[in-house]
């Protein structure tokens, strides 16, 4: 009982502390709204370096965006494939929630190898005869307009006449706030965790007060909080849970390193499922020391979240072809890294 005590608990300050990375997320994607699309012009190399970055951004609305810049023609296929290198998805946030500098040197990595890829994926395509997105034409991803984000003479209105999604909300960001701020939940001691949690929080807190009530009805309350926590929750706890029981009772750990280089096949196999979820078995044993950074990274680089399915219903071909990029390089970098020793 202990165990399941002790995995809910942390389950849910992991699914917490990814609802509010996910809000803050969309929230500046959509100040920055139609001024990314800017910065794809003036060659390749831009491309590579703006889709790569964008894909490293925790979550898949980076990775969303990329779709949108390439069914446009914007970027080439090598800068998409590279920005799906680069995309970890909702995985992004657990990693950051549970080891956060060692999650921002892979998002480093994986920020270089989807700059590298895409130059090396731009140069093969040809050979390859390649000709990509036939299917995609003037296909457009659409993007709901939030409005303006941010209005004082709003701000009164809206909190005089509160709907349920947004004192849901309020709760339950001042509640988990004022548990870190008490220390009831997270570190018991002021360390840059708990000042990290305590300030994105407060960031959170006055984000869910201001912004107007089709922005937090659609963004926050039905995309992130209906559509995403629960499975965050769910896999997270899962995950933790299954693991924990393992290492007490079923040798987990000793059976895992004897077979290290099927466990590496099997997380990138796993990787190529366009979904969010099953990566985070992997996410959770290395977090435990189970398995090596060259797994994590070999799933990291063939896993993309949802970042996929948007492409998915524009063109079948061109995402299966981005897939196998994206899975022989995954794993023969996943195999280059362990044959090292990391």
């Amino acid at each position: 009982m202990d165990i399941v005590t002790a995995n809910l608990k942390q389950a849910l300050i992991i699914t917490s502390f990814v609802f509010v990375m996910m809000m803050l997320v969309d929230y500046f994607n959509v100040l920055t709204k139609g001024r990314m699309s800017e910065s794809m012009k003036g060659g390749l190399f831009r491309q590579y370096i703006t889709a790569s970055f964008l894909g490293s951004t925790p979550g898949c609305l980076g990775a969303f965006m990329n779709v949108s810049f390439y069914v446009h023609g914007l970027i080439s296929f090598g800068a998409i494939a590279g920005g799906m290198i680069a995309t970890s998805g909702d995985e992004a946030f657990v990693m950051l929630a549970m080891f956060p500098r060692k999650a921002l040197i892979l998002f480093g990595i994986l920020f270089i190898l989807g700059i590298i890829s895409a130059y090396i994926i731009d140069k093969i395509a040809p050979l390859l005869r390649i000709r990509p997105c036939q299917e995609c034409k003037s296909s457009v991803v659409h993007h709901k307009d939030a409005g303006n984000i941010f209005n004082w003479k709003e701000i009164v209105k809206h909190m005089k006449n509160l709907s349920l999604a947004r004192f849901l909300l309020i709760i339950l960001v001042f509640s988990v706030l004022y548990g870190f701020i008490s220390g009831a939940v997270g570190p018991k001691i002021w360390d840059w965790k708990r000042i990290t949690f305590v300030s994105l929080f407060s960031l959170a807190s006055f984000i869910i007060i201001t912004v107007p009530d089709h922005y937090l009805q659609e963004h926050i309350w039905q995309h992130i909080a209906k559509k995403h926590l629960w499975k965050v929750f769910l896999w997270s706890f899962g995950a933790l849970l299954v693991i924990d029981i393992g290492l007490k009772f079923w040798n987990l750990e000793a059976f895992v390193k004897a077979h290290m280089l099927w466990v590496l096949l099997i997380a990138s196999v796993i990787g190529i499922i366009p979904e969010s979820g099953p990566h985070l078995m992997f996410v959770v044993m290395f977090a435990k020391g189970i398995i090596p950074f060259s797994v994590l990274l070999a799933s990291s680089i063939i896993q993309d979240g949802h970042g996929m399915l948007p492409l998915l219903s524009y063109t079948l071909k061109d995402s299966l072809l981005i897939k196998v990029f994206n899975f022989i390089i995954g794993i023969g970098i996943g195999f280059l890294l362990f044959s090292f020793g990391f």
